[in-house]
Formats: C-alpha cells, sequence, structure tokens
C-alpha cells in the first residue's frame, strides 16, 4: 500500500506540509486498547458503550454508518475521533460540522465531559440524525448542543472546527468558513484522496493546509487549517 501522494505546490500558499506513515496496515483497536490509546476511564467506556449500543439500535432504522463498521467501532469510531484531542489538548470548545452519527462530536463530548468548560457543538441539517443526537446527548448527560441547521447558516466563537466523512474539501470549505476566523484551527478527518480534494478545492478557495497521517488507519490523513479561508474572485 503507498502513501498519499504529496499535493502540488501553491506559489500563493506555499507548499503543504506531510508528514510520514510508517505502518503499513490498519492497527486493530478494541476496546481495551482505545482505553489505553486514549486513557478513558472506566466511566467514559460505560458511556462509550451506551453510544455504540444507541448507535447500532438506530443504525437499524436510518443510515448513520455502514453496518459492516460496527464490529470495528472502536478503532475505526472511536479512535479515529478521539485521535483529534492530541492535536489540540489544551481546547475546549469544538464545533463538529456535518455531525450525522456523532463521529467525531459524540465521542470527543464523552472523553471531555468532566473538564471544566469543555462544550461541542453538533451542527447538523437532517432532523432525524438530530433525533438521534439529542437522545445520545441526552442519555449520557453530555457537555453538548445539537444544532438543526446547515453549517454554513451559523458560526460560534470555537477552538476546535472539526468534520468527518462530511463533504469533499470543496464544499467542505465553505461549510468551515464562517467558523474559522485564524485565531482557531480547523482538524478534518479525511481517507487516502484527500489530495486530490484539496488541489480541486484551490480552484474556488485560497487556503493554508497541513496534512498529518492518522493514527487509526495509515491511509487516512488530518487536514488542519489555522488561517481563515478566502473565496476566490471569479
Amino acid at each position: 500500500m503507498t502513501d498519499t501522494p504529496p499535493v502540488p505546490e501553491s506559489d500563493e500558499n506555499g507548499p503543504e506540509k506531510i508528514a510520514s506513515v510508517t505502518h503499513s496496515a490498519v492497527p486493530h483497536i478494541d476496546a481495551a486498547e482505545f482505553a489505553r490509546l486514549s486513557g478513558a476511564t472506566e466511566p467514559q467506556m460505560r458511556a462509550l458503550n451506551t453510544y455504540l449500543e444507541l448507535l447500532t439500535d438506530w443504525n437499524q432504522r436510518m443510515n448513520l454508518v455502514g453496518p459492516a463498521t460496527l464490529p470495528d467501532f472502536w478503532g475505526r469510531h472511536a479512535w479515529d475521533s478521539a485521535q483529534l484531542i492530541s492535536l489540540a489538548p489544551e481546547a475546549l470548545t469544538w464545533a463538529d460540522l456535518g455531525a450525522g452519527a456523532g463521529l467525531p462530536g459524540i465521542v470527543l463530548a464523552i472523553l471531555g465531559q468532566d473538564r471544566e468548560g469543555f462544550e461541542v457543538h453538533l451542527v447538523e441539517s437532517m432532523a432525524k440524525r438530530c433525533r438521534f443526537l439529542e437522545e445520545v446527548v441526552g442519555e449520557l448527560d453530555l457537555p453538548a448542543t445539537v444544532h438543526h441547521e446547515r453549517a454554513e447558516n451559523l458560526s460560534w466563537d470555537v477552538d476546535i472546527v472539526t468534520a468527518r466523512a462530511c463533504a469533499p474539501m470543496t464544499r467542505l470549505l465553505g461549510y468551515a468558513q464562517p467558523w474559522l476566523s485564524g485565531a482557531n484551527q480547523g482538524l478534518f478527518l479525511k481517507g487516502q484522496d484527500v489530495a486530490a480534494e484539496i488541489e480541486a478545492a484551490r480552484e474556488a478557495w485560497r487556503f493554508e493546509a497541513e496534512l498529518l497521517p492518522s493514527t487509526s488507519d495509515p491511509r487516512g490523513r488530518i487536514v488542519r487549517l489555522r488561517n481563515k479561508i478566502h473565496a476566490r474572485r471569479s
């Protein structure tokens, strides 16, 4: 398996910084390994198990995640989400755009529940997915607020803006633009085709990006944006 090819240099923004990935296979992560990697406490692990139960139940009635991915919940979903905390350990306020099944937002809210001032904004445009998110937030008494609205129509002063499996980069940057002030940063979980997505997005947007390796899957990348996003003039 080969690494994602580098993103072409941009004279305007400078080259992307791309960290290398040394492992070649998707690591197997079970509940015990997740607890070790994340430092999750026993109450947090119980909450994550309840979340998994609710996700499994609701997934039978609506398309939240691929059913075949649920047996690998701890690696593919939980750790994929939780790894973001290590990239912004001091962050207290998060916005999860296109929150959908609550990944990464619900996982982040569970792991940050005991931190004073921790809050996650779960932004989702589909009403039925909002109902699911509201049930999870209520059941687990999480420091999270569900917003039934399109992401580009809202903005709050948050430390981190994130999204997972939300949209290709061109559209995702449009959703994220009102949220990124330049004083905060974006952390977007992406797959192996992210280099092509970024190249396409440069036709519509001016931005600076750093690509980081995913610790849940060597094929994945995390896109870090530290500055404002500007639309290109037509």
